[in-house]
């Protein structure tokens, strides 16, 4: 038996801010490293904690330049995508997967070095946070009530029966 939820006006607000911040944040990561002529990915990756292997293996001179321009279009694509409230549940997608591999790369798991953050944190640190919030974005989907998405919903007719 499937329930359909309402939410209140406060709510779906709640939530589409939750969505433009998040959006806002990857399309700053995105442009600040499309700018910035001498950015890589090299030195995270190389620096992992986790998946020693996989991530150097990333890191390579055969992939790094791949690698880069990967992660810079998938920041921007998700974050034009959250802003402009358009395709969301893949951006959201897109975007779990992008913060799960930084997590990954240097997770806060206990005996595993911390590196340079901006506090100390114990199995939960701020990508899991954004990924969960995208998580939440995926499943309560707004941009049919702000956002490019709406104007490609058919409205709903209601016809009655004699």
């Amino acid at each position: 038996m499937s329930q359909t939820i309402k939410l209140s006006t406060a709510q779906t607000s709640a939530l589409v801010l939750m969505r433009l911040f998040v959006g806002w944040h990857f399309l700053y990561e995105g442009v600040i490293k499309l700018y910035s002529p001498y950015w890589t990915a090299k030195g995270y990756l190389l620096s992992a904690t986790y998946m020693k292997s996989f991530f150097q293996w990333l890191a390579g001179e055969s992939m790094i330049s791949i690698v880069d321009t990967m992660n810079i279009a998938a920041l921007l694509l998700v974050g034009v995508a959250l802003v402009i409230g358009f395709k969301t549940k893949l951006a959201s997608i897109i975007g779990i997967g992008l913060l799960l591999l930084y997590y990954f790369a240097h997770p806060p798991f206990p005996g595993y070095p911390q590196g340079i953050t901006e506090g100390s944190y114990w199995i939960v640190n701020k990508n899991l946070i954004e990924a969960a919030a995208l998580m939440v974005i995926f499943l309560f989907p707004t941009s049919t009530h702000f956002g490019l998405e709406r104007l490609f919903v058919k409205k709903q007719v209601q016809t009655s029966t004699p």
